[in-house]
């Protein structure tokens, strides 16, 4: 046997290891409201007393990352995930009454919300902590015992997680795994009560053919090429600043970035220019800017170079803003912010998640070409749209499907605990945060409470004329 041979057998018995144990301890009694809360409230105080360790750590992935990014798109929503948790766990705990219909009187019934078990996480790279703790946090909020597999192109940050979870919690209740992708293979292939994964549509597809060999139920979050719709009437200014605003943050490099945009013909040039002077202002330059993130590594720079140049072979045109006309290439990993225009729809760049600071234009002529247009694709998992009439507002909801809308702005629907986040069709299936989380890893109980004096007892065998006069009157007829 060789010796990789023998380091992946090793490798392949410690996680299955690993996983026994913590699913033995899940099924050995649940968590009470006040360890969920507990484990939740250790786990805040963690990430604030290590925020500068995190904010540190994962710049180093990127080569390079803005720390308020970090503060902002990855430890906040964290702890505002915990904070909400928190708040309202008694809550979600508590046992629901329901209405039963009036022939079941005087019965009762209830909904009970009751943890899965094991639990297992595959998080993307480019929100380590916000996408790695997010799901990690509903399933311990729902009474969970979790194992998490970070992703392997972030590996200083994986290693992080690790570090931060292993001072937590006893590896029965939380653990993280680390490794490549073989492992996260085998990971999937572990028979969870729920495994949730976040990334692209193509390993999407293979966790979830791993995971059905054990009825494994899954949330996948997934991504795809997410519109932007400005109306014809909305000022340019204002949809550019926030459009530019969502696609740069963290280089281009988030799901729910604006993929493309979508505005009027008459309006390109006006839209193009605002957006250059937009760009200029929010980065004067961008190697020497500690506010530009970088890709996260050569060959995803080398894809998005690619997609750029297909395009423009194909008859695009480009706008690469570099405002200090500084030395962009993957050595460095800074790809300037570019705007294409004329892109054919059959393009590369139109058909892949551009996960990258490119943003084409499509031009149209009325609303309801720009809905077809929206329409005719797959399902994205994030709509923007910008109009301030709420006539038209409503139209567009009820007419397009996606996994979240912000209206007027970008990306801010996804960090709201309040609202559930996930995609629809090719953008994911499933969804959590908040209270969507908690019941993603629970299993929702109904139990039915029978009364002592019934006069459903009066309807069996054997039938008689009692039976059939009760029936007759509670079906009506």
């Amino acid at each position: 046997m060789s010796t990789a041979t023998s380091e992946a057998c090793v490798q392949t018995t410690d996680l299955r290891r690993r996983f026994e144990a913590l699913r033995g301890a899940a099924r050995k009694a649940d968590l009470s409201y006040r360890d969920r809360v507990d484990a939740l409230r250790k786990l805040e105080q963690a990430l604030l007393r290590r925020k500068d360790e995190i904010i540190q750590t994962i710049s180093a992935d990127f080569n390079g990352r803005a720390a308020e990014e970090t503060l902002a798109l990855d430890l906040f929503p964290t702890l505002n995930e915990i904070r909400y948790a928190v708040k309202n766990l008694k809550d979600w705990m508590t046992p629901r009454s329901v209405s039963l219909g009036w022939q079941f009187w005087p019965a009762r019934a209830r909904v009970q919300y009751q943890p899965l078990g094991a639990v297992g996480v595959l998080a993307a790279w480019n929100y380590p902590l916000f996408l790695g703790l997010a799901p990690v946090i509903g399933a311990i909020a729902a009474g969970n015992h979790v194992m998490l597999k970070p992703s392997e192109l972030a590996p200083r940050s994986a290693d992080l997680l690790a570090s931060l979870i292993g001072e937590l919690y006893s590896p029965e209740f939380v653990t993280v795994v680390t490794g490549d992708g073989k492992v996260a293979a085998e990971f999937s292939a572990l028979p969870f009560d729920h495994l949730l994964f976040t990334g692209s549509t193509r390993v999407g597809r293979i966790v979830m053919r791993a995971a059905s060999e054990n009825l494994t139920p899954v949330t996948l979050e997934l991504g795809g090429k997410s519109p932007a719709l400005i109306h014809p009437d909305f000022a340019i200014q204002r949809a550019a600043e926030s459009i530019l605003a969502g696609k740069l943050f963290n280089a281009g490099q988030t799901c729910v970035a604006p993929d493309y945009v979508l505005v009027s013909e008459n309006r390109l040039s006006e839209f193009l220019d605002t957006s250059q002077r937009i760009i200029a202002r929010m980065y004067p330059r961008l190697v020497d800017n500690p506010d530009y993130t970088r890709i996260i590594n050569a060959a995803h720079y080398r894809r998005l170079r690619e997609l750029t140049d297909s395009a423009l072979a194909r008859g695009s045109q480009a706008l690469e803003v570099n405002p200090a006309s500084e030395a962009c290439d993957e050595t460095n990993r800074v790809f300037p912010p570019t705007l294409l225009s004329h892109v054919p729809d059959d393009a590369d760049v139109m058909q892949e998640e551009i996960f990258g600071p490119i943003l084409p234009i499509v031009t149209y002529n009325r609303l309801n070409e720009a809905i077809a247009y929206i329409n005719a694709r797959p399902h994205p998992l994030a709509l923007y749209y910008f109009d301030d009439n709420s006539g038209r507002v409503r139209y567009l909801l009820d007419h397009t499907r996606a996994g979240g809308v912000t209206v007027n702005d970008c990306m801010f629907h996804v960090g709201q605990p309040c609202l559930p986040f996930g995609g629809v069709g090719p953008s994911g299936m499933g969804q959590y945060h908040g209270f969507d989380g908690f019941a993603t890893f629970s299993k929702k109980k109904p139990v039915f409470l029978q009364s002592r004096f019934t006069t459903l007892g009066l309807m069996r065998p054997p039938y008689g004329a009692t039976a059939r006069r009760l029936l007759k009157f509670i079906i009506g007829r």
